[in-house]
């Protein structure tokens, strides 16, 4: 076997010239500098999550371990802040980081650990980028962070300093204000938004009675929101997130450790890096943000906290909301997105249940979970939308970091590149004629994570038309007769309860499904709206496309239709009314609030 230098992330200053490298994974190949790594004497570590059997056993052990330490980290937290607070408020606040960074640990740690079983390593080559640079500011800024090659860099370093037998050079790394600009920056645009919404939130305080029902970035549309707070006889009000203060670090309050030793062991090494690498705002910046939180304008006593986001990434509602759960008040969470109730696993379904009182689901239920209460799509209250039977064919694209993140059944890390050849091979089944009607909207130009998915469609299809996120979809859906969704998101949950007509295509190998959504998906397979190939999707398309009413309207599938949306994406003139009624019996107390964390 040939000796190799081991190379962590695609920060090129760490890659030795002309040396037998080995990359740790496909996330070191940048697709836009392939002239560079094409020509190298070069392995990749073959990635361990491709044996998907792992992959879940290792979430269910990460579960289980996630609750224990979170005991020992809520403890640990009372102490340094001189507080007694329950492990619930604990869970809220520093559950969604605690759970993402040791699922990347966890992650980077099964890596070097294959990689040096596997390989002769001669040396590893890691950035010596300064410690602090891999500390975030919040919860924000670590989702922001984790997935960056400087925040990898910096953690692969600190795993394989503790890794006897393996050399490391330290390289030093010139640290440009692009490198930390290209993670941090927001937009002018976005920070207009949020001074807007700030002052928005500040008129609404001037109104604010202190038992008042809070709802905060609810998803359904403005009217609906402010019309629910009249039937609950208050004032309405447009709250909106507060941003959270910068912090400084201070490597002295960092010191504390759980264990010794032993650093073969992961809980080890977890323990003893959950110290280092937790975010400044539940450290160094927590006494602030409690006084940020004394400070606003929000509730005192409010009777119910309805959300549909802000439980994972914001720290100041969050500091808040655990506040006043711990003082008695019913935290509702509606369902913001697609994968809920239909992936095998997903990390934040099981957080929201656990921090929640009530669950509120867009139709499916779960007999074992009684505080998941299936009331509608709340995204789509009050929505109709036309679609054009001689318009284009939108295809949605989806991605996600290079580097894995959080946990939930869907393509991980390198995983990604199957999916971008199963896209392309469905373009390429489709005849000439449907190919120049199709629209590919990619996820995101800001979040493409280094895949440079632009340059993949148009090298292998120059004329492609690509849309690259930036726009509202809607108006795209209006131009369309066939809506074309490639992955296991809230994508086709939308589509398909708007009546659109929809084909879904994803690698079931990648896409796991949970037992009780398989009858539904093989109905849907049945009478063509769902696919487990590409070429299977294409071949449908293409027989199809001159007359995609009659099969959409067709009695077989607008009941199969019918049947999953019922199930996953309701939409009813009743949804409102629902919603109204719950949260009502929540208040009144008609629905158990027992939290079984």
């Amino acid at each position: 076997m040939k000796e190799r230098y081991l190379v962590t992330t695609a920060d090129e200053f760490t890659w030795p010239k002309d040396k037998p490298i080995l990359f740790l994974g496909e996330w070191c190949r940048l697709y836009g500098r392939r002239y560079i790594w094409q020509n190298l004497d070069a392995e990749v570590v073959p990635y361990h999550w491709d044996d998907r059997k792992k992959l879940y056993q290792d979430y269910l052990y990460l579960h289980d371990l996630y609750e224990e330490l979170l005991n020992e980290l809520a403890e640990q937290l009372n102490k340094i802040h001189n507080v007694d607070h329950s492990i619930r408020y604990w869970r809220i606040l520093v559950g969604p980081w605690l759970s993402y960074f040791m699922q990347a640990l966890f992650d980077r740690w099964e890596m070097l650990k294959k990689a040096i079983e596997s390989y002769k390593i001669v040396e590893a080559w890691v950035p010596d980028f300064p410690i602090e640079y891999g500390i975030p500011n919040n919860m924000e800024d670590f989702e922001n962070l984790f997935v960056s090659d400087l925040w990898n860099g910096i953690i692969y370093r600190k795993l394989l300093e503790k890794w006897k037998g393996i050399p490391i050079k330290k390289i030093p790394v010139p640290m440009t204000n692009t490198i930390r600009k290209s993670i941090h920056t927001i937009s002018f645009q976005r920070k207009l938004k949020r001074k807007l919404a700030y002052l928005l939130s500040l008129l609404s305080g001037l109104f604010t009675r202190d038992k008042d029902v809070f709802l905060i970035i609810t998803h359904f549309p403005i009217i609906f929101g402010l019309i629910l707070q009249l039937q609950f006889k208050q004032i309405p009000k447009l709250w909106r997130p507060i941003p959270c203060p910068k912090f400084t670090v201070d490597l002295s309050k960092r010191k504390w450790k759980t264990e010794k030793n032993d650093f073969t062991n992961f809980k080890t090494v977890l323990r003893n890096n959950i110290p280092l690498f937790i975010p400044m705002s539940y450290l160094e910046g927590y006494k602030a943000i409690v006084s940020t939180c004394k400070k606003i304008s929000w509730p005192k006593t409010p009777s119910l906290i309805f959300i549909n986001n802000l439980f994972i990434n914001d720290d100041i509602f969050k500091t808040w909301a655990a506040e006043k759960v711990e003082k008695g008040a019913p935290l509702v969470i509606g369902q913001h997105g697609g994968h809920f109730g239909i992936g095998l696993w997903e990390f934040t379904e099981e957080h929201i249940y656990k921090i929640s009182d009530c669950f509120i689901s867009w139709g499916w239920d779960d007999p074992e979970r009684p505080k998941i209460i299936p009331v509608g799509n709340l995204k789509l209250i009050g929505k109709k939308i036309n679609w054009d039977p001689e318009g284009h064919a939108l295809m949605v694209e989806g991605t996600a970091p290079r580097y894995s993140y959080r946990m939930f059944s869907i393509p991980v890390a390198s995983q990604w590149l199957y999916y971008f050849e199963d896209q392309f091979l469905f373009v390429k089944t489709l005849s000439v004629e449907i190919r120049k009607k199709l629209l590919v909207r990619l996820y995101s130009s800001i979040a493409d994570y280094g895949w440079a998915e632009a340059d993949r469609w148009k090298e292998k299809f120059p004329d492609i038309r690509l849309d690259f996120g930036e726009t509202p979809i809607m108006p795209l859906i209006k131009k369309s007769r066939l809506y074309i969704s490639t992955y296991n998101a809230t994508t086709f949950l939308e589509s398909m309860a708007l009546n659109v007509p929809t084909v879904i295509f994803w690698n079931p190998k990648y896409f796991e499904l949970r037992e009780s959504s398989l009858p539904y998906f093989n109905r849907m397979k049945d009478v063509g709206i769902f696919h487990e190939t590409p070429v299977s999707a294409a071949m449908h398309v293409i027989k199809i496309w001159n007359d995609v009413a009659g099969w959409w309207y067709s009695k077989e599938v607008q009941n199969t239709r019918d049947e999953f949306c019922e199930r996953y994406s309701r939409v009813s003139e009743h949804t409102f009314k629902i919603l109204k009624k719950t949260l009502q019996r929540i208040i009144s107390n008609d629905i158990s609030h027992e939290n079984k964390i």
